[in-house]
């Protein structure tokens, strides 16, 4: 499936139940790169705006680099209240921003979609030449807990395309991108917690999770609900993630 279209049909759920990101990131990004409120930022493949709200929060000027129109809407309506949100048609491998123009190039929960090559060479050209290029992951912890073991198990029986585009093969390589220059890297622990109504909406967010109309729709929602009610507590189970960094320069 085209990697633009591909999340056409899941925005909504995409923009409610997808993780957001921990404070800690902006910390890390002050202390090891030098982030600051005047830091221009180019959000490239920023969907429906969750990496994009965490530095529009601390001040920044940020353009949201977007193909895909429905998600760039999304992101146009529920970023409306920051004046300095700018968003933009573009890619990874053509943002249309002008060269030496920003200081961090951030990718969250995209970068494995882009033509990595093409995208450095975008990369390098529009970074100011002591910027950073700053790619993040919400990685969900596929075995930390039994409620975690069996979602995995869920996602490997239904969902259609899942082994290929799973978070470790999406993290596959990354040092490579960064050469001559190093790759740095950190993690942080984040949590999502969710009912039933809410879970649900979080697997149907998924690119590769049937959706409404498919045979397999009504025995993966089935399932999904034995697994809640396994393991929920108090109504709730938790989705843990290890949110990772990984971060350095691309021009000397």
């Amino acid at each position: 499936m085209n990697s633009v279209s591909r999340f056409s049909s899941r925005v909504e759920n995409y923009a409610k139940y997808r993780p957001g990101y921990p404070p800690g990131v902006l910390e890390i990004l002050n202390s090891k790169c030098g982030l600051t409120r005047e830091s221009v930022i180019a959000d490239v493949g920023s969907g429906t705006g969750l990496l994009s709200e965490v530095f529009l929060r601390n001040g920044n000027t940020v353009f949201g680099i977007e193909p895909n129109e429905l998600m760039r809407t999304t992101a146009e309506s529920l970023l409306k209240d920051f004046d300095h949100f700018r968003s933009v048609v573009g890619t990874a491998e053509k943002t249309s921003l002008p060269e030496s123009s920003v200081d961090f190039v951030t990718a969250g929960q995209a970068f494995h979609w882009f033509d990595r090559e093409a995208a450095k060479q975008e990369f390098a050209r529009i970074l100011k030449s002591d910027g950073w290029v700053v790619l993040i992951w919400n990685a969900r912890r596929v075995g930390s807990t039994p409620f975690l073991r069996e979602y995995e198990t869920l996602l490997l029986r239904y969902g259609a395309d899942y082994a290929k585009v799973r978070h470790e093969n999406a993290e596959e390589g990354i040092e490579q991108f960064f050469p001559p220059h190093a790759m740095k890297s950190a993690s942080l622990d984040n949590v999502q917690r969710f009912d039933f109504p809410s879970l649900k909406g979080r697997l149907c967010s998924s690119s590769y999770a049937p959706e409404p109309g498919d045979p397999n729709f009504n025995r993966m929602v089935a399932d999904l609900q034995n697994i809640f009610d396994t393991h929920n507590e108090n109504g709730v189970v938790n989705f843990e993630y290890d949110t990772r960094l990984y971060y350095g320069h691309l021009r000397s």
